[in-house]
């Protein structure tokens, strides 16, 4: 043990495993309880291949679920993330309240995402929304999770499933095989060659079709990003409800575009505070923007808003969606809710690159036009397409073939088999 004075404004609460390290006003008490990484020494190598069914590309909001599901599924699965946790805007963003899950008094979206939000919120000893109960404004039915506690048990479910996890990797070059695809992948320390059958890109922004020629689209001008903070008082302890401002000309399309999105956010971040005069505290501050809009894929099928509005039943459809069409701009947002009793699907075809074979898309970037994407790229349906393209790619990885050619009974079946729920027909 060891103790450490403490200053008189200061307060902490700090958990761990094996131990809790408390401050009261006079001291701190730091426990040494740990854990031992046993690292074998060939995984001090900087060159490494590695050989897999699937690979995931980003482990966000869409590239968690289909991670976890595609190593259920039986799939080798290797899960790359450029940062270092699991959860993208739920997490790092803070956008910690995802939805939505129900629509006109029952669930529409469960499944592997449902599960994870449910058992973060269940851990962290919170509450979950009555489904059956229509609420007067669509953000009442949003489930707020502990963001910490959702990133953590994300990962559990990851090693759990025999997903291997590739922190802070990317890929630089990818070139198709007979087989499926050579990936170059880097990191600090690290070059790595994959080979794998299937790839499942839930970067966001269709960085990796992008990478391959594949067709992309976006708009000149995209949606603000938003940071999260919070300022409180000089004796306030926790975090309550946090703050947003908005980032103007926020693009993760590459690192310089996000960098610049963090500079200028945390920039406004920084003013207020100082505007503060210290009778405000920084008491909390994402670390990365919330981006809302980047590229999207031209696939073989375009959900258009008016497909989104009146619900339209694909005959491809693999999962369900449901939120306002929600496009914000300089001047803030107006939702538009959906009419009583809309439900929309996503098709299989729009999470498939128009052309391709052995690669396909799960979140915001799979194929829609723009004021469409304003309603699907959020949270639940984000998870439900995680899960669907992680089926088709597992089960194309097992037959030899390619996603959209994944007998859609198949898919429907392994689907139901973990708990997601398959649109109503038409």
């Amino acid at each position: 043990m060891a103790e450490f004075p403490s200053t008189d404004r200061r307060q902490f609460l700090r958990y761990g495993i094996g131990g809790i390290a408390i401050a009261s006003t006079s001291h701190v008490v730091l426990a040494r309880d740990g854990i031992t990484v046993g690292t074998e020494p060939e995984e001090l190598a900087n060159d490494l291949t590695t050989e897999v069914d699937v690979v995931v590309v980003g482990g966000g909001t869409a590239g968690t679920v289909a991670a976890i599901q595609a190593g259920r599924a039986g799939a080798r699965t290797l899960l790359l993330e450029r940062s270092g946790q699991l959860g993208g805007m739920t997490t790092v963003g803070g956008v910690c309240y995802p939805g939505l899950f129900d629509a006109w008094g029952k669930q529409i979206i469960a499944g592997i995402g449902w599960e994870l939000v449910r058992e973060s919120v269940e851990l962290d000893g919170g509450t979950l929304p009555d489904f059956a109960k229509v609420p007067a404004r669509h953000w009442q039915n949003q489930v707020t999770v502990n963001q910490f506690v959702y990133s953590i048990l994300a990962e559990e479910k990851c090693v759990d499933a025999g997903v291997e996890i590739a922190y802070h990797e990317f890929i630089q070059g990818a070139k198709a095989t007979p087989a499926g695809w050579e990936l170059n992948c880097a990191g600090f320390g690290t070059n790595r060659l994959v080979r794998c059958k299937q790839i499942i890109d839930c970067t966001g922004g269709a960085e990796v079709v992008g990478l391959l020629g594949f067709e992309r689209m976006r708009e000149d001008e995209t949606q603000p990003g938003s940071y999260l903070f919070q300022l409180g008082g000089n004796h306030e302890v926790g975090r309550k409800q946090l703050h947003q401002i908005y980032v103007h000309g926020a693009d993760s399309t590459n690192s310089r575009t996000v960098t610049e999105a963090k500079l200028a956010g945390r920039k406004l971040v920084l003013k207020k505070l100082r505007d503060a005069k210290g009778q405000k505290r920084l008491m909390h501050l994402q670390p990365e923007p919330g981006f809302r809009e980047s590229y999207r894929i031209v696939g073989e099928t375009m959900i258009t808003v008016n497909d989104y509005t009146s619900g339209r039943k694909f005959d491809d459809a693999v999962c369900n969606a449901f939120y306002p069409v929600d496009l914000h701009t300089k001047h803030g947002v107006k939702p538009k809710p959906l009419k009583p009793g809309t439900v929309p699907t996503i098709p299989l075809s729009a999470l498939i690159p128009k052309g391709s074979r052995n690669i396909i898309v799960a979140g915001r970037s799979l194929s829609s036009d723009r004021l469409a994407n304003s309603g699907l790229r959020v949270q639940a349906p984000c998870m439900a397409m995680g899960q669907a393209a992680a089926c088709a790619a597992a089960l194309a990885a097992k037959d030899g073939t390619t996603p959209g050619e994944v007998p859609l009974e198949r898919l429907h079946a392994l689907l139901q088999e973990h708990g997601a729920i398959i649109p109503d027909k038409a």
